[in-house]
């Protein structure tokens, strides 16, 4: 049986129309965008473009496919061409908020690299006396976190083995 593709990925059909699709692209494996991802992302929506007037596709969003054809793994100029190429109605298969998610998570990672700086540590958090009564649901949060940052780890490695080729 096919898995459901997550909530954030969505298929958008275009019709080209007088003033194009109304939107910019940027990416792919020879000049990334976003580091650590080689994807084809939105960076500007156009207001007199079929994009703009459909409205569901943002800046930020991850280009996936286009009329059925992966843009994993290609050229800008490959992109680009498959654009080109793909006719008046065009059907988008696209991961919103790609772009912001990517950077939270390297942003998260880069925290989690570095540790608590030692000015934010000395001072800033009071000390909780480990007889306290509050110190299970210290550990309960520690827990939690754990278990937040793990299954967002999870997630990502799940539409990134899901959606390469």
């Amino acid at each position: 049986m096919a898995e459901a593709p997550p909530d954030n990925i969505v298929e958008i059909t275009l019709e080209r129309g007088d003033h194009g699709l109304g939107f910019n692209i940027r990416g792919g494996v020879d000049i990334p965008y976003v580091q650590g991802d080689s994807g084809i992302f939105v960076t500007k929506i156009r207001e007199d473009g079929a994009a703009f007037q459909d409205g569901r596709l943002r800046e930020g969003d991850k280009v996936l496919e286009i009329n059925g054809h992966s843009l994993d793994r290609v050229t800008h100029n490959e992109a680009v061409q498959h654009f080109v190429n793909a006719g008046e109605t065009i059907t988008l298969r696209v991961l919103q908020g790609a772009e912001e998610a990517i950077q939270q998570q390297q942003r998260e990672n880069e925290e989690n690299e570095q540790g608590p700086s030692p000015a934010s540590s000395r001072s800033s958090i009071p000390r909780i006396p480990s007889n306290s009564s509050s110190s299970s649901s210290n550990t309960a949060l520690f827990g939690s976190l754990f278990l937040v940052a793990a299954a967002t780890a999870a997630a990502a490695a799940y539409v990134y083995f899901r959606y390469r080729k």
